[in-house]
């Protein structure tokens, strides 16, 4: 109807496209190993729509003829499908629920507007009737930041911008971009680069997730060492509120008192609905490179990060996975055949006779990009800091094979869940001082939040964002839960999530560092930004909505929503 592309409703992706271990020979062996979950086992199919008992639609006719009035009848749907679809985000938890039909508040109505003024019309009409609406951009969020509260009793309006998708104009003097909020990465990219152009922002979600979105919740992309994060990225917005417009221009600095912009980056759809951003964007780059390398331990392999950090190169990526993640990886690669096989093997026989630990080892990936002269420099100073901490260059090979295969792994993790296995992960930041600390912390939480619920638990981590006084850690944790009900599954599963959670804010991290905050993440907001941090946001979030139009539940703990 709309032309606006959209995820399975029970899973990550595309209808079509899944993960398949059948041609990875190690990966079921160290799967079983490690976490008790046998790949082989016969998986569940996805739930048939069909199946599904969606909640009748509350619209109401007034409100209906509303909305057509102004976006057109064809673009309000209050389809089962399309409702559903716009339910839940693509976190783990949002997957149990919608494969297991539990579905206590969907959205009645699903509306497309085609530009800003659709948009304040929109917004306008839900305010009017006291109604909720609830911005949709590509439906990848992993923080219950898009789900209506199971208690709300009403109309619940999901606006979804994906027909706000064009790169609108380009300054090349100043570098900026003036793009719509619901375009989508690929197609953003390939609208810039038809000119010469790249933003560089490049998240785990990229290929499923929307400008707005990445705003809305200060995304992080695999590239921000260079390009920064979208709040560096983003210099000026245009952000509808009910009756008005926010209007930020460009401008490269500004002492205009608080920052309006920072307040707005990261508000997930609490004081308006974001319709266009001024970005950065800069030349396609003359080369690009990502090259493996290895280290003998994970404490050797982020004092190399925090070296390469503050050294003269410049790095669009800088990515170290610990040991479990490593062998993580090692076990996803295809069967090596005939040169590429006796290479490894030699390698590694040499590396366990110089005294390495196969077990500790510890792989990286550095990407560069510029000229030749600038990339072979920059390749220079990195690769003379990894050998100083005993590291060791592998190649291009690899690099590339990471390059290729980057936006998989949310594939990884739906082929779990149809095999009756749990993985999700947690990310924080923390100074470089505590880095360490906070790593083993987290990882001995987890290992105790697995025994306390007696199950077999797997929990890896790699570094992935690098800056000036710290790093952002992402781990990924993963467990059989014994149970079959789907509420029981999702009571073990939170008592993991937040013994991590919890490790982060008591060890001096972050609750979050780019997945936003939503529902899942809110209960810490205190602890994260103290009791008197939580009173200004209080402060700014009731006073723009006071009626609580605007995806209320989202962001602030439970006990400061009134």
């Amino acid at each position: 109807m709309t032309g606006v592309p959209h995820q399975k409703w029970w899973g990550w992706g595309v209808e079509g496209v899944a993960f398949n271990h059948r041609d990875k020979p190690k990966m079921a062996p160290f799967v079983l190993e490690r976490v008790g979950i046998d790949l082989d086992a016969p998986g569940s199919p996805p739930p048939r729509f069909e199946d599904v008992d969606v909640p009748a639609s509350r619209l109401g006719e007034d409100l209906a003829a509303t909305l057509g009035s102004a976006v057109g009848e064809d673009h309000v749907s209050t389809d089962d499908l399309e409702r559903v679809v716009h339910t839940y985000g693509k976190g783990l938890v949002d997957l149990v629920r919608v494969r297991a039909g539990m579905l206590p508040r969907v959205p009645d109505v699903v509306v497309y507007p085609g530009d800003e003024d659709e948009v304040r019309a929109v917004l306008d009409a839900v305010v009017a009737a006291d109604a909720v609406l609830i911005p949709f951009g590509g439906g990848s969020n992993i923080a219950g930041s898009l789900t209506p509260p199971p208690e709300e009793e009403r109309v619940v309006v999901s606006l979804d911008l994906g027909r706000l998708n064009r790169v609108l104009e380009i300054d090349e003097a100043a570098g900026l971009a003036r793009i719509q909020a619901g375009v989508q990465g690929p197609d953003m990219e390939e609208q810039l680069q038809a000119r010469g152009w790249t933003m560089g922002h490049q998240p785990d979600s990229f290929r499923h997730s929307t400008l707005g979105g990445w705003i809305a919740t200060r995304s992080s992309g695999m590239q921000s060492d260079k390009y920064g994060d979208i709040a560096d990225i983003t210099r000026g917005l245009r952000m509808v509120q009910p009756g008005k417009v926010v209007v930020l221009r460009p401008l490269p600095s500004t002492s205009s008192g608080p920052s309006v912009r920072e307040m707005i980056l990261g508000s997930e759809g609490r004081l308006g609905v974001i319709t266009e951003a001024w970005v950065q964007v800069h030349r396609v780059p003359e080369n690009r490179d990502i090259i493996a390398y290895l280290y003998p331990s994970w404490a050797a392999a982020l004092a190399a990060m925090q070296e390469i950090s503050t050294s003269d190169a410049a790095p669009t990526v800088t990515r170290v996975s610990d040991a479990n993640e490593t062998a993580f990886s090692f076990s996803t690669q295809k069967e090596s055949q005939g040169v590429s096989r006796k290479v490894q093997t030699v390698l590694f026989d040499v590396l366990e006779r110089r005294g390495w630990d196969l077990d500790a080892v510890c792989l990286s990936y550095v990407g560069y990009e510029g000229g030749a002269g600038k990339v072979k420099a920059e390749k220079a100073i990195v690769g003379k800091i990894v050998r100083k901490h005993g590291g060791i260059k592998l190649g291009r090979g690899p690099g590339a094979l990471y390059d290729q295969k980057k936006f998989d792994t949310p594939y990884i993790r739906d082929f779990l869940l149809d095999i009756g296995g749990l993985a999700d992960v947690s990310e924080t930041a923390t100074p470089w001082s505590k880095l360490l600390d906070i790593y083993n912390g987290t990882v001995r939480a987890a290992h105790e939040a697995f025994d306390g619920i007696g199950v077999r638990g797997f929990i890896m981590c790699h570094l992935s964002h690098s800056y000036h006084s710290g790093a952002c850690l992402y781990f990924t944790f993963a467990f059989a839960p014994g149970v079959q009900d789907p509420e029981q599954q999702i009571e073990r599963y939170w008592v993991v999530k937040r013994a991590i959670q919890q490790t982060f804010v008591d060890m001096d991290g972050t609750i979050s560092h780019h997945h936003g905050v939503g529902t899942d993440h809110a209960h810490w907001l205190e602890q994260d930004i103290s009791s008197a941090g939580t009173d200004i946001m209080v402060s700014l979030l009731h006073g723009v909505d006071p009626g609580r139009n605007l995806n209320p539940g989202k962001v602030l703990p439970a006990n400061r929503e009134r």
